[in-house]
């Protein structure tokens, strides 16, 4: 083979090897759940992925094993950019239309389930890496029946809070205060956290009990009585953090990047972003750099032979 396709072989190589590196740093991260009111993949993780006390987290291990709790601060899709809706069908909102959650989506009235009432909530959202974002909580409607998979139909389009998120959290949570509705018996919360830094986003599932339904000229019952599930100690975070398989790599997680910074979750997300050009440019400069190395070599060669 010539030096000279050699060269441009080496380039190309070069460019390729790059792009590869783009598409392999999209590895997907995991950065929270709402844990008041606690979540369904919060509470079963809470009462312990090897040996869950409910028989609905019970089920939810014998269907999807025990990792998804391991992993209970992933349920995301890498590149939602806003598109909630046409991205996950109804019937597989708690699990964002991911195979390895599916069993959030099950139609249960056994799901642990915190007592309410109507007024303001106190939402608590452990995060793990916090993302300039927004968290925008919506509850169901009132017509809304458990034992049906749930569909973007039966949230109610007014939201019980929308609220912007930051890069940063002292505590390790986002708080904040949401106002919940009039609503007897069950119901369910669920959140879309989009990041504006990034096409990313998180979405959770918390049960909710208002208590039975009053009688007539009665007032409503208090749904406070029961107790609450039981929300992650941080001892259970850091204990299970050696069997979890997901991780930030520096995903719009840290303090110290610059605000808006992006990096790519997928290889879909490479061309999107503000680090798939960049990749692409350096390709470029290789190339370019072989192939004048090419030309300038070439020239003396022929310099020398005229001499």
């Amino acid at each position: 083979m010539s030096m000279k396709r050699t060269a441009l072989s080496v380039g190309v190589i070069g460019a390729a090897v790059l792009v590869v590196s783009a598409t392999a740093t999209g590895t997907a991260s995991a950065h929270g759940t709402i844990t008041n009111p606690v979540s369904r993949v919060a509470a079963c993780y809470a009462e312990g992925p090897e040996n869950p006390k409910s028989q609905i987290c019970k089920d939810l291990v014998a269907m999807s094993g025990t990792q998804p709790l391991y992993d209970w601060n992933e349920v995301n899709i890498a590149n939602a950019d806003g598109h909630h809706q046409a991205l996950i069908p109804d019937g597989k909102l708690c699990s964002a239309n991911r195979d390895k959650y599916k069993a959030l989506d099950l139609p249960r009235t056994d799901w642990p389930a915190t007592p309410v009432s109507a007024g303001t909530v106190n939402v608590k959202f452990r995060v793990t890496a916090p993302h300039q974002g927004n968290q925008t909580v919506y509850i169901t409607k009132q017509s809304w029946d458990p034992t049906q998979p749930l569909k973007w139909s039966d949230l109610d389009p007014t939201p019980v809070a929308v609220v912007p998120t930051s890069r940063t959290s002292a505590d390790g949570y986002y708080n904040y205060t949401g106002t919940l509705p009039q609503r007897t018996g069950r119901q369910l919360l669920y959140m879309v956290w989009q990041r504006t830094d990034s096409p990313e986003a998180f979405y959770s599932c918390s049960d909710l009990d208002f208590g039975k339904a009053a009688g007539a000229g009665q007032p409503a019952a208090p749904a406070l009585a029961a107790q609450a599930p039981a929300a992650p100690s941080e001892e259970q975070i850091t204990a299970g953090q050696s069997k979890s398989t997901v991780s930030h790599h520096g995903h719009g997680g840290s303090a110290n990047e610059p605000a808006g910074a992006v990096v790519p979750t997928t290889s879909a997300a490479v061309g999107g972003s503000a680090t798939g050009p960049l990749l692409l440019a350096g390709a470029a400069a290789i190339g370019v750099g072989w192939a004048g190395m090419v030309l300038r070599r070439r020239r003396f060669e022929a310099v020398r032979r005229d001499s």
